[in-house]
């Protein structure tokens, strides 16, 4: 109930105080990438394996048709994608997804159907949590797209390594976490601090 309660009191807080941010980031894809929404609306996997529409900035060219994986450097980032992905700008409308009670701040990202529906036996305790902006994973990834760059094939070590990776590391949040945890992780988003093993 706490983390509940703070989840939506600091997204309500975040949502008011930053949108003169989310203002210019949109009137900045708007000038920048015209052609097409200013929102990035895709389906995720959340809480109980319940599906929800998560907000994004949008960050790449209409009709890229390309791969779930990213990786830096793509030609369908946009030279403005590539700026607000690296300093985490595009996920500032998630606030509103934890405002709406979709997301926590902190939690497993969400995954796409294809990903959760790979999930079996004790790995679905995952699902059992709400989905998060940020979390102990999306720290240890948190350059995942640079990562994905110097491999010879991003979405194999992505199926084989990270997501698995991932999988453990989320488990592991699931059976510890508390909500002074959550704080820490927070703060270790912000200050970009944390190492996890």
């Amino acid at each position: 109930m706490i983390k509940w309660l703070f989840d939506r009191l600091m997204a309500f807080v975040g949502l008011l105080l930053l949108w003169p941010a989310l203002l210019v980031v949109a009137i900045l894809i708007k000038i920048k990438m015209p052609r097409g929404s200013i929102i990035f609306k895709q389906k995720r996997v959340g809480l109980n394996g319940k599906l929800f529409t998560m907000y994004k900035f949008r960050t790449m060219i209409v009709g890229h048709g390309g791969s779930s994986v990213s990786v830096a450097g793509e030609s369908r980032i946009t030279p403005l994608g590539r700026i607000l992905r690296k300093y985490k700008l595009d996920e500032l409308p998630e606030l509103w997804n934890v405002f709406i009670g979709d997301m926590s701040f902190v939690g497993p990202r969400p995954d796409i159907p294809g990903y959760a529906d790979a999930l079996v036996g004790r790995d679905c305790d995952i699902l059992k949590l709400r989905p998060g902006i940020t979390g102990p994973a999306s720290l240890k990834y948190a350059n995942e797209e640079e990562i994905l760059a110097q491999v010879e094939n991003p979405k194999e070590y992505n199926d084989t390594v990270i997501f698995p990776d991932k999988v453990r590391i989320n488990l592991d949040y699931y059976r510890n976490h508390s909500f002074v945890g959550d704080l820490k992780l927070i703060l270790a988003t912000i200050f970009r601090s944390y190492e996890i093993g």
